[in-house]
């Protein structure tokens, strides 16, 4: 297992569409084990591997609160079938857009279909913050940011600050 980079927002890496996986192999399972220890350490709930450079159609995710058994799942290829017209908000936040959170307002449930690591097909219903993360993630694998979801204002002003943070960064290491 190894940690990799998590990309962060200015990098346009994170608005790729990512590949379907075309089989469940030792390199997806390795890239799954890689992903889990990434989104621990950040810590986060949930990981698109295309937040790590890989632009394939791979989610982590882990909604155990601190005091509760880690209960991680893994979701390749997942798709979304169907939407609630019933909405709900959750405060996001995302790995990528590190210490900006923001209401988001997405379908109330939603019913995924995934493979899992045995390379098995799987449907899922999910609500409340499983239906938000698995939106937030799938959005991800399709080249789309939560703050996509935001109003063009908010959007644009973090954008600024992640832009200017990256040339901050990018001029010190000159």
């Amino acid at each position: 297992m190894a940690t990799r980079t998590i990309l962060t927002l200015p990098d346009p890496r994170l608005r790729l569409v990512s590949k379907p996986v075309a089989k469940v192999d030792a390199e997806i399972r390795k890239l799954v084990e890689d992903m889990f220890e990434t989104m621990y350490g950040a810590p986060g709930i949930g990981l698109a591997a295309v937040q790590v450079g890989v632009p394939k159609r791979v989610v982590t995710t882990d909604l155990a609160k601190k005091d509760e058994p880690k209960n991680p799942k893994v979701y390749i290829n997942p798709e979304l079938l169907w939407a609630s017209e019933e909405r709900a908000a959750y405060e996001e936040g995302c790995l990528s857009i590190p210490e900006y959170y923001e209401e988001v307002e997405r379908p109330a449930h939603v019913k995924v279909r995934y493979t899992d690591l045995d390379g098995n097909e799987q449907e899922i219903e999910a609500n409340g913050l499983l239906a938000t993360c698995l939106q937030h993630e799938i959005d991800h694998l399709n080249g789309v940011l939560f703050i996509d979801h935001i109003s063009k204002l908010k959007r644009s002003r973090v954008i600024k600050k992640f832009a200017k943070a990256a040339r901050r960064e990018t001029e010190e290491a000159e």
